[in-house]
């Protein structure tokens, strides 16, 4: 069962809006702008949770960042060759 729905009048510049329209596909534009909301709605939760962190625990460094880049890198490279020899 889908969520409830509500009609909402929006403004965005033209450009944006034929655009997204373009690109909207066989599921429409209400359906495009709604998952384009949707992602913001979840980076800005994500802002919070970074913004709650950094207050208790301090910024994250930049160095920090990296290792956990290449940390995912190197998981990502594990999966793929675990995916290959699978085969």
């Amino acid at each position: 069962m889908s969520e409830p729905t509500g009609k909402y009048s929006i403004t965005m510049p033209r450009d944006i809006a034929e655009a997204a329209k373009a690109r909207s596909g066989p599921s429409g534009l209400s359906a495009y702008v709604a998952a384009a909301v949707a992602r913001q709605v979840e980076r800005d939760n994500l802002n919070e949770v970074i913004q709650v962190a950094e207050a208790e625990h301090g910024p994250i460094t930049e160095e920090e960042i990296q290792s956990l880049r290449d940390q995912l890198h190197q998981a990502r490279e594990q999966q793929m060759q675990g995916g290959v020899n699978a085969a």
